[in-house]
């Protein structure tokens, strides 16, 4: 009679080791205790090695010297850039002449016509006393060299950016070929734009217009792919169906199908194309942005202030306009052309009206100087808010005390670290996110920092990042919770969150350089503000978009409020505070940089001092090692789940 022997019972392992990133950390564990040694023995000392360095300075400095006496004679720069400047340059100077010749009469109408025929008259009348506002401030011919700019770099971008988009849109193969660049360019901070272009076509107009395109295209790229990709399957087949032509369905189908999305993307690529075209007037883009950049480098802010008000009130303008259009919110269709033909006609007599009467450029007597009271405020809050303010102390303490308190240590505490324990940190991080790929990615983009000879200022970078993605994080996630808390609160802060997010990057450091100085204490407060909005709405978002049954069950299990919040909402909504992390570490990365232009150091200083000085050497390598930050800091921070699906 057989004997029926029980099995064996099984091990099995404590709850917590049955998790992927526990078994990730075991493994990077035991990797460091065998490399951890080996590496100490070999590089006892915290700076990178001398000989993994490659210094680019003399080949930089020899192609940079090849360009320069070559751009008036090289064929390619004579039959394919020399075009492509000159036809910059005479687009944006048509674009110039013409709001010169409406007059700013004309060009007040035309804009509020438009946003009447888009929105509505509400939106039309705030359009209008926009544009008045920029006249009032004296900054009428300042604000209309930057929307020639605008105009030109917008169509550009808009042209390249669908393009593109309908490739990737329409072909599978186009789409895994494009992703990554299209990964790569959007996590890029704006001044990694700058240095190529000046390379290629110099100081100027052509320059800025160029850069901006680069800049501004992906946006839109990718929103157009997005909507084509997002068609409706069953509308296809009906149209195909009836015997349409791959570009008949296009056409009749999927643009008219992608409206919202490629309207999305127009909206993207005007806000992203008006930061950079301020930021591009550290590059001879003229306009508004070069008054701000000549009043900051001079510490006057009332002018800066002067100059930074009119950008803002354009970014929030073309912001609505075109968020209305994808909205839907125009005429009805069986009006539509009629209105616009009245609304043009209108403009036009306007414009017309002014030119007979004289009175195309703004009246110096309608012209405001609110310079010389910002800056009599600016010295009275030097003298009596700056220091010495009881118990608070003033905001020169503050700042001190940051970069003293919080600055200072981590950055001392980075730099001490061994260069091959920054690699192991960064890899373990990355993996722990994400998979292998995404670490040796990150891993290669730290050690390229090094190989180009620049550890210790991206270092001092990185820990500016790092301090003011900790404040950001603790301040907007905190906000983000109480907004989603409460739908009151939210409404009173959404057209807070509206306005700072239409601002682009330079006007953040006006008000910073008024309550703090110069230095890397106000670079981290402006990077602080800039990205606090998107960390706070994606927060809100993502704690908004929770299961209601899953808050209902804990509810009728008795859960306090608190219990929700921390065992309910806060797992549940992991991916989007994950998202929030990686928004905010760009968005501040992105400002950290431009804080070089207030005292803010490292790679910063070294992108405005190459090309303030024409050192681009010094500039390209910083920007390079920008770039490589950057990825870096988007693959740590990146979760798996929305690599995968991005650009889907």
């Amino acid at each position: 009679m057989a004997t029926v022997t029980a099995p064996a019972p099984r091990i099995s392992l404590p709850g917590v080791l049955k998790h992927r990133a526990v078994h990730k950390l075991l493994l990077l564990a035991l990797a460091a205790a065998i490399l951890v040694p080996l590496a100490n023995a070999r590089w006892a000392s915290g700076s990178w090695p001398a000989a993994l360095t490659v210094d680019l300075t003399a080949p930089l400095s020899r192609a940079s010297d090849w360009i320069v006496d070559n751009r008036d004679s090289h064929p390619l720069f004579l039959y394919f850039f020399g075009y492509i400047s000159n036809a910059v340059v005479l687009s944006v100077r048509a674009v110039y002449l013409v709001l010169l010749g409406a007059g700013w009469a004309g060009v007040t109408a035309i804009a509020g016509l438009v946003a009447w025929r888009v929105a509505g008259v509400r939106l039309a009348l705030g359009t209008a006393a926009a544009f008045l506002a920029c006249g009032l401030l004296g900054m009428w011919i300042p604000t209309m060299q930057t929307l020639a700019l605008m105009v030109v770099a917008v169509l550009a971008s808009v042209a390249v950016g669908a393009l593109l988009g309908l490739a990737a849109g329409l072909s599978d193969r186009m789409d895994r070929i494009l992703r990554p660049v299209l990964d790569t360019m959007q996590v890029l901070p704006a001044f990694a734009y700058l240095l190529p272009v000046v390379l290629i076509f110099g100081i100027g107009v052509p320059a800025a217009v160029l850069a901006t395109v680069v800049y501004a295209a992906p946006p839109m790229a990718r929103l157009t792919s997005l909507g084509l990709r997002g068609a409706d399957k069953e509308v296809l087949e009906a149209v195909e169906s009836l015997g349409s032509t791959a570009r008949q369905r296009l056409l009749t189908a999927r643009l008219p199908l992608a409206r919202k999305e490629l309207l999305l993307g127009l909206n993207q690529t005007i806000m992203m194309a008006l930061s950079m075209a301020v930021i591009a007037s550290v590059i001879g883009a003229g306009g508004l942005g070069d008054r701000v950049y000549q009043a900051l480098a001079s510490v006057d802010v009332g002018a800066a202030l002067a100059a930074g008000i009119p950008i803002v009130l354009l970014a929030v303008v073309l912001d609505r306009i075109t968020g209305a259009a994808g909205d839907g919110t125009d005429a009805a269709e069986g009006s539509r052309r009629a209105g616009w033909a009245y609304a043009l006609a209108a403009a036009v007599a306007v414009a017309v009206a002014g030119r007979l009467l004289g009175r195309l450029d703004w009246p110096d007597a309608w012209t405001l100087n609110i310079a010389e009271p910002v800056n009599r405020a600016v010295d009275w809050m030097t003298a009596h808010l700056y220091s010495g303010v009881p118990v608070v102390g003033g905001t020169a303490d503050w700042a001190g005390h940051f970069t003293t308190w919080v600055l200072d240590p981590v950055r001392d505490g980075l730099q001490g670290l061994p260069w091959w324990s920054v690699l192991l940190i960064v890899a373990a991080l990355a993996w722990v996110i994400g998979t292998w790929q995404t670490a040796l990615t990150a891993v290669l983009a730290m050690a390229a920092i090094g190989v180009l000879g620049v550890w210790k200022p991206s270092l001092d970078t990185l820990s500016q990042v790092l301090a003011a993605v900790a404040v950001t994080l603790v301040l907007g996630f905190a906000i983000g919770i109480a907004a989603a808390r409460s739908e009151r609160f939210e409404r009173l802060l959404r057209p807070v969150l509206d306005v700072f997010q239409t601002m682009p990057q330079f006007v953040y450091l006006i008000p910073v350089v008024a309550l703090f100085g110069v230095g890397r204490a106000p670079a981290v407060a402006a990077a602080i503000v800039y990205a606090l909005p998107a960390v706070v709405r994606i927060t809100t978002q993502g704690l908004r978009q929770v299961d209601p049954a899953a808050m209902e069950s804990a509810r009728s299990l008795g859960a306090t409020s608190g219990q929700q919040l921390r065992q309910v909402q806060l797992p549940l909504a992991r991916r989007a505070l994950l998202l929030a992390v990686n928004q905010g570490v760009v968005l501040v990365l992105a400002v950290v940089i431009i804080g070089g232009l207030v005292g803010g150091g490292a790679l910063g200083y070294d992108v405005v001092f190459g090309l303030a000085q024409g050192d681009l050497a010094t500039g390209l390598v910083a920007g390079a090692a920008i770039v490589c930050l950057g990825l870096m800091l988007d693959r740590v921070t990146q979760p798996t789940e929305r690599r995968a699906k991005k650009g889907a």
